[in-house]
């Protein structure tokens, strides 16, 4: 059985015996103490990358009958980090974080696993510990064609807002944080149509290269505000179609420059990106359409010192603006001091009231002009 270890009461210490659920991608932490770390570090299997894809194997599916060797998975270790060991009073390549990626078919099961971790070095003393993230991953090969719509023709209040990277229908996502405050390196909020959202992590950019620089730093950063799969283009409709260009418009994007101002060991870096989308309602004003005219990826910069750097604090902000130019009605609008009739016959009453005013006034402008008339001829 696959686990994934989670804390426990309020000291937060870590259960060991936790099954991993299917199809449920979650991150959890835990802290361990350790009482004597020179013999943990080297017989403690938590702290130890191997035991977390050595000897064991995942079932494509559960089945209760004889397991044959193509139902077994193995699981795939990305780079995997040496043995703990001791060095100088100080326990090395101690497991940090353990991130699962399990792909997955609806109709076989699950295909591939793989496992890639994060490590760290303890010193000895009479209390130490270590906190330990433990991540699962859980995804499947979408294609275009299968991802359903967010709208027919135009998008759905709380759809996702569909994005294409070179081809490829997605939905767009952003930054999520972890139970700790850390941003989550899979698991990411999906952007709804019409509803404004504001996120906030943190990210570890620690340990970084001796031979990085400004450019590395910012890189890595832009790629965590992207996530896996970079957006290109937005779909204008909810039922865009990949191969309809004219249905597809290219997101405008803002960087920052890359020097700082006035301070020689301080590096420009994005703290914060704003997405605006702006929308219309067009069509027939009984059935308007929801479309999207216009997208763009603002990047808020400030520089940081190469010291401060171990956390930095990352913000996304997704605001929808209505563009919506709204024709005027066919005809006036009831006002509060109309009237209404009392009877059917009150639209002949009114046009008999208009004759008989006509005929008076007609009848006095002839009367005038005979008084007129007589006084100017005596």
């Amino acid at each position: 059985m696959l686990r994934q270890p989670i804390k426990m009461g309020a000291s937060g210490l870590c259960v060991d015996g936790n099954p991993a659920g299917f199809l449920d991608s979650k991150s959890t932490s835990c802290t361990r103490i350790f009482a004597n770390l020179s013999k943990s570090c080297m017989t403690d299997p938590a702290l130890d990358a191997a035991s977390y894809y050595r000897d064991f194997t995942v079932l494509k599916v559960p089945i209760n009958d004889a397991v044959m060797p193509s139902m077994k998975v193995n699981v795939t270790a990305v780079s995997p980090p040496g043995a703990p060991h001791m060095k100088d009073n100080t326990c090395m390549n101690v497991v940090s974080e353990v991130i699962y990626e399990i792909e997955y078919s609806g109709t076989s099961g699950i295909q591939s696993v793989s496992v890639q971790f994060k490590v760290s070095n303890i010193s000895v003393n009479s209390r130490s510990s270590l906190q330990q993230h433990f991540t699962m991953h859980f995804w499947t090969r979408t294609f275009s064609h299968t991802l359903p719509r967010s709208g027919n023709p135009g998008y759905i209040s709380g759809a996702p807002l569909l994005i294409a990277n070179s081809g490829a229908k997605q939905h767009m996502s952003i930054l999520r944080s972890e139970s700790d405050g850390r941003c989550s390196q899979f698991l990411r909020h999906t952007v709804q149509f019409g509803r404004n959202m504001r996120t906030g992590c943190k990210i570890s950019l620690s340990p970084i290269p001796e031979d990085s620089n400004c450019s590395y730093i910012q890189q890595k950063l832009h790629k965590a505000f992207q996530g896996m799969n970079r957006t290109e283009d937005f779909a204008v409709t909810g039922s865009a179609h990949s191969t309809q260009a004219e249905e597809w418009m290219t997101i405008l994007i803002e960087n920052c420059s890359v020097e700082a101002v006035n301070c020689t060991s301080c590096c420009m870096v994005p703290v914060t990106l704003e997405i605006q989308i702006l929308w219309t309602k067009v069509g027939l004003l009984s059935n308007p359409q929801a479309q999207v005219v216009g997208t763009r990826h603002f990047y808020h910069c400030q520089p940081l010192k190469f010291l401060d750097m171990s956390m930095v604090p990352l913000t996304t902000i997704v605001t929808f603006t209505d563009m919506t130019d709204w024709p005027e009605a066919p005809r006036g609008q009831p006002q509060m001091h109309w009237k209404l009739p009392f009877d059917i016959f009150f639209p002949f009453k009114v046009a008999l009231n208009v004759e008989r005013t006509y005929r008076g006034d007609l009848s006095g402008y002839l009367l005038l002009i005979l008084i007129m008339s007589s006084i100017f001829c005596f």
